[in-house]
Parts: structure tokens; C-alpha cells; sequence
């Protein structure tokens, strides 16, 4: 997590070159009502990761990871939570053995603001024991969800932006990518697909 000056300065110069869009794009769609945009995702999932090993480096390895996400409704829908549960898979042993992490364990928080249509998106990993921030923000439009936010990412300022993609009764798709120039190129590092539990 970046310290707070730099955080400070990372969130300004995100909100004056990415996040203004989307501050007038939360105006237009203040009207629609978001509250079920996540509804898709409650129930027991199979999921299927893939991570890059090292982001903003050039590196083309990918780790592929499997295993659970769990998802409910919290305060009549609100908010809601996932149990995000995936151990390493990965057929390509050099990849599996790049791995800083075999395991991942980890818990989203969202909660929604009906004044402004959007949702916020909280992490916490059982292996750092604390919630991480900022929160990742945005809304969904046309069956799309776009979630942005600023930190640093080692030692350099970053703009992560979250994308759900194609979400049906029995899939859901979701992207993690980040800026390292304010959003003119993005690089995705995290490709999860999930289906129903079985």
C-alpha cells in the first residue's frame, strides 16, 4: 500500500486524468439504480486464474491457479462478499515454480452507494491479515463493470482498473490490468473465468 503522501499525490493526478470520466460518467448514470448489478455473481463458483508472474516488466509468464469463490448478499443486497479460495496448477513447471505465492486466500468486500450508483471494491488476504485500499471504484454499463483506482505498485505509481465482462447464468469473466502512464496502455495480469460449482 502506498504511503499516504504519495497515495495522496498518486489519487490526485488519477482523479484529474482518469477518474474525472468516470466522475461525469457517475453523474449521467446517478439515475440508474445498481443495487442488483452484482447479482450474477452470488452463489458457489469453480475458479480458474491465470497471473502473470511479474507485472510492468515485459514478463510473458503466466501462473495458472484453481479452486472456489464464494458469494452472498450482506445488509439486502447493499453489499455483498466473496471467499476467493485458489492453489497452483500450473502444467509449466518453471512457471509453478516462479510462483511467490501456491496459494491464494483472500476476501472482497463491495459495497454500494445509491447516491452516486457506484460500488466500491475492498481486499483483504489472509496472508497480509489486514484490508487493503484504496477501494477500487466504478459501475456497470450494458452488462460491462469498469472499477478504477490509484496506489503505488513497487515503488511507482500505478492505476489498476478492474473489468467484468460477459456474465451469464453460468459464467462470469473478470480482468485486472494496470496503467503505468495514467491509462493511455494497460497491461492485464490477472484473467479470472468462472463457472458454477459442480
Amino acid at each position: 500500500m502506498a504511503a499516504p503522501s504519495t497515495a495522496l499525490a498518486c489519487a490526485a493526478l488519477c482523479a484529474a486524468t482518469i477518474l474525472v470520466p468516470a466522475s461525469a460518467h457517475a453523474q449521467a448514470v446517478a439515475v440508474h439504480d445498481g443495487l442488483h448489478d452484482f447479482d450474477f455473481l452470488m452463489g458457489h463458483w469453480h475458479a480458474r486464474l491465470r497471473k502473470l508472474v511479474n507485472p510492468l516488466t515485459g514478463s510473458t509468464q503466466w501462473i495458472e491457479y484453481e479452486g472456489t469463490s464464494v458469494m452472498a448478499r450482506i445488509w439486502d443486497g447493499r453489499a455483498n462478499m466473496e471467499e476467493f479460495k485458489v492453489a497452483v496448477v500450473s502444467r509449466d513447471a518453471q512457471a509453478a515454480a516462479a510462483a511467490k505465492r501456491p496459494s491464494i486466500d483472500a476476501q472482497t468486500l463491495r459495497l454500494y452507494d445509491p447516491a452516486t450508483g457506484l460500488w466500491s471494491i475492498w481486499l483483504a488476504d489472509a496472508a497480509h491479515g489486514k484490508l487493503a485500499g484504496p477501494p477500487t471504484v466504478g459501475s456497470f454499463q450494458d452488462g460491462r463493470g469498469e472499477f478504477l483506482d490509484a496506489e503505488d505498485f513497487n515503488g511507482r505509481p500505478i492505476v489498476v482498473r478492474y473489468v467484468w465482462t460477459r456474465p451469464t447464468p453460468t459464467t462470469a469473466h473478470m480482468e485486472q490490468s494496470f496503467s503505468p502512464d495514467w491509462g493511455r496502455t494497460w497491461e492485464v495480469n490477472w484473467i479470472c473465468d468462472l463457472t458454477p460449482q459442480s
